[in-house]
């Protein structure tokens, strides 16, 4: 079972010192927890600002990996939508928005830049044909969403579990984001989510509880 959690320092209070302090706190216990992957999410900072952050959380992240991860591979950073940063900072992928570049494209800039390995690409999906597209392209995985409505925007559409279950029949592993809770959890991994996305989870909850549950 993979596990996403999604920043967004912006729903932490303080002021901007503060709240970059507690993201960069709440990815450190991410990694402590075995979060598998952690996507840096902040969409309103300057690239400067979101290069230095990277590279914190970069920095945060290989200070809290436990030691002797057996089977389990190290929590790996992705920078939304920002291939640059990504490269600047030596992150380990990148996740795109669904209109953004495809996961070939990003595999070609990462090639033409002489970089070690293979980028993780994840790519947002919103419909099942979304998700064939991204399974064509050479993504690693889809996060899909919303699968739940969520309390705080009762008119978005949601996708369900019928929704869920659909895009999960697609050649690419799925995860699951959207008004995910402990509660309806398991209901996500029996529609065939490969695993759990969410920001609201993570960051409202103590994440060595959550971690738990969602492994049982």
């Amino acid at each position: 079972m993979l596990i996403l959690y999604i920043t967004d320092r912006v729903q932490l209070p303080g002021d901007a010192g503060d709240r970059q302090r507690a993201v960069l706190a709440k990815i450190a216990e991410a990694t402590r927890c075995g979060v598998d992957l952690i996507q840096l999410r902040e969409k309103n900072l300057s690239t400067s600002d979101l290069e230095a952050l990277a590279r914190a959380a970069l920095g945060v992240i290989r200070e809290n990996s436990p030691p002797g991860t057996g089977n389990r591979e190290p929590t790996r950073l992705l920078i939304n939508s920002r291939s640059d940063v990504a490269i600047a900072c030596g992150a380990d992928g990148v996740h795109l928005r669904s209109d953004d570049l495809s996961p070939t494209e990003v595999r070609r800039i990462w090639t033409q830049r002489g970089l070690p390995g293979r980028p993780a690409v994840s790519v947002s999906c919103h419909f099942a044909g979304d998700v064939a597209r991204a399974a064509s392209e050479g993504a690693d995985f889809a996060v899909f969403a919303p699968v739940f409505e969520k309390k705080d925007a009762p008119r978005t559409g949601s996708a369900g579990l019928d929704g869920l279950r659909e895009a999960c029949r697609q050649k690419i592993p799925v995860l699951a984001l959207g008004g995910v809770t402990l509660t309806n959890a398991r209901a996500c991994i029996d529609a065939g989510a490969t695993g759990i996305a969410a920001i609201r989870l993570f960051q409202e909850n103590e994440i060595a509880e959550v971690v738990r549950h969602l492994r049982a």
